[in-house]
């Protein structure tokens, strides 16, 4: 089970500028902030009317030539691509441990806030919707039944009581399977390198998390290489 949600992007307008840097081209930079009433391009996902508007007042739409460039830096490899390290992504994600120790392959350019279980474990009681069960068969959903009403015991104790040998009881036999929450920011590079490695893994969750980087503002054009313009998603 993974849940995504709160899900921001930023930094379009500074990266596109410091893209164009090294060749003096911003003359040719063709994006610009959508008032709404001007960006009618019929491959604007909320395209309308010449008359409507495509409703993104105040968006910042990215432009064919700014993307075509784009595209072009990306296939040129991660050293001529540095304005995708420029493109910030935030989210928040509530998966099981399991996954989140695979996530943590991805060190560089990460930051993750995580809810905590060293200081709240014993906070609320233990519940079957708190682990991801999705695939367990009838007998292993009793058996982790039995072992959420042990740490609900130990909660209970604990938080009576304030033996720590009941806190240590939860920390050590708290499955991988638990759902933990933590709000994440990475680049579209980072964003990149997951898509390449993690697409077809066996795990479900990174389905999931490779399908919601695929579908960001603009992802699919830089690397595809589609131009074009599009209004939207981001700031």
């Amino acid at each position: 089970m993974i849940k995504i949600e709160e899900v921001d992007i930023w930094g379009f307008k500074h990266a596109i500028r410091g893209m164009r840097n090294p060749m003096d081209s911003w003359d040719k930079s063709d994006s610009f902030q959508c008032d709404g009433v001007g960006c009618y391009f019929e491959n604007c996902p909320e395209y309308k009317s010449n008359v409507e508007g495509c409703g993104h007042s105040g968006d910042y739409v990215v432009g064919s030539a700014d993307l075509d460039l784009m595209h072009r830096f990306y296939v040129s490899g991660t050293e001529h691509r540095k304005f995708m390290r420029m493109i910030h992504v935030s989210m928040d994600v509530t998966a099981p441990l399991y996954w989140w120790k695979e996530y943590y392959t991805y060190k560089v350019g990460t930051v993750a806030n995580s809810c905590s279980t060293m200081h709240k474990i014993h906070a609320k009681e233990f519940t079957l919707d708190d682990f991801s069960h999705e695939y367990l068969c009838g007998a292993s959903v009793d058996h982790l039944e039995m072992l959420i009403d042990w740490l609900n015991d130990c909660r209970k104790s604990y938080v009576e009581q304030k033996h720590k040998e009941d806190w240590w009881q939860m920390i050590q036999l708290l499955p991988s399977s638990y759902n933990q929450r933590r709000t994440l920011d990475f680049n579209y590079e980072t964003a990149v390198q997951i898509i390449r490695q993690r697409t077809g893994y066996k795990l479900d969750e990174w389905h999931t998390f490779v399908d919601v980087l695929l579908n960001l503002p603009y992802m699919r054009e830089i690397m595809n290489g589609q131009t074009g313009y599009g209004c939207g998603w981001v700031d």
